[in-house]
């Protein structure tokens, strides 16, 4: 069939070989790992948080960024992708994940049956760090109550953390990525699950990967699959 085919150009993109892994009798999802998430001075809209992000100068970034990076995608979206911070392109553009490694994602999400019309984007920090450097502690917290607000008002059924900085700020921890693949977390007291993947900047670099990537989208699938709706 023709979306078949389709789906298996982009399996092709992204160096997969199979498009639908085998699947074994009464395989469940893996346990869940929580992680308590509380808001910080919630807005009461969506307008209203974005004209708070565009304004916003709770950290030193706000000097030297072009426009800062909301998010984009649909507000009703079963999956929430979260990155690490906005890069150069990003910062011109307003938009996360373009350029190289937005086209990768692009990728990933279509092996899934996704696009960035059924998902929203968006990353930890809402400013470009100088020379794309990883974010500071101080400026991940500035930001973190405008992204829980978002997860608040999205309520998705899964968040991809994509990224070693992405899934530490997140999961409060300082555990490497390798080890936080392969589970499932959760956000907000259990009530959002969390899976963890590389990010696709990383796949750029290091394409022998990709395998574990699919791995960690099919999990993610699976979670979404089985979470009520």
């Amino acid at each position: 069939m023709p979306a078949e085919r389709e789906r298996m150009q982009y399996l092709e993109a992204l160096g997969i070989d199979v498009w639908v892994p085998r699947e074994q009798a009464g395989q469940s999802v893996p346990d869940l790992v929580e992680v308590a998430v509380t808001a910080d001075e919630p807005v009461p809209d969506w307008t209203e948080l974005q004209a708070s992000v565009a304004g916003c100068t709770r950290c030193p970034l706000h000097q030297c960024r072009t426009q800062t990076v909301f998010g984009v995608g649909n507000r009703d979206a079963d999956w929430m992708i979260i990155g690490e911070a906005p890069g150069a392109e990003e910062d011109r553009r307003g938009e996360p994940f373009v350029g190289r490694a937005g086209k990768l994602l692009d990728e990933m999400l279509r092996a899934v049956e996704l696009d960035r019309s059924t998902v929203f984007i968006t990353n930890i920090l809402k400013c470009r760090p100088p020379s794309n450097r990883d974010p500071a502690a101080d400026e991940a917290a500035a930001c973190r109550g405008y992204l829980e607000r978002q997860i608040e008002m999205i309520r998705p059924r899964l968040i991809l953390a994509v990224g070693r900085i992405a899934a530490q700020q997140l999961l409060h921890t300082d555990s490497p990525l390798g080890r936080l693949r392969g589970r499932v977390h959760t956000l907000n007291n259990g009530q959002v699950p969390l899976v963890v993947t590389y990010h696709p900047a990383y796949l750029l670099r290091s394409p022998s990967q990709k395998r574990k990537v699919w791995e960690d989208l099919c999990l993610a699938r699976q979670v979404v699959q089985e979470s009520p709706t």
